[in-house]
């Protein structure tokens, strides 16, 4: 068996280290929406729409907790995770890269 030279190891770490990096970080955070039963919320289909509308590529919808979560790009390219009230379908949170970028006024979940 070969070993491994320092000078290959050293820029496979390197390799690795710029490849983590450069994957979208998202920030899942303990958000809740306190949404009630499950038979009062809108449909995921209203929630991909209404993210369509917002300029967002969508790239993943799901149920989080209590609330809906969406994997989108923004019209800029940027990745962002984004957390929707599933009643109302009101945009409650947004983090780009594991920063918040946008907290819906007054909401605190």
């Amino acid at each position: 068996m070969r070993k491994i030279s320092r000078k290959y190891a050293a820029a496979a770490a390197a390799a690795l280290v710029a490849l983590t990096l450069a994957q979208p970080a998202y920030a899942d955070g303990d958000i809740t929406c306190n949404a009630g039963p499950a038979k009062n919320w809108k449909s995921i289909t209203k929630l991909k729409k209404k993210a369509w509308m917002e300029g967002w590529e969508l790239l993943k919808t799901q149920v989080e907790g209590d609330c809906y979560e969406v994997y989108a790009r923004t019209e800029s390219g940027q990745a962002i995770e984004a957390f929707f009230h599933p009643v109302t379908l009101k945009k409650l949170v947004v983090y780009r890269r594991g920063t918040e970028i946008y907290r819906a006024p007054g909401f605190t979940g």
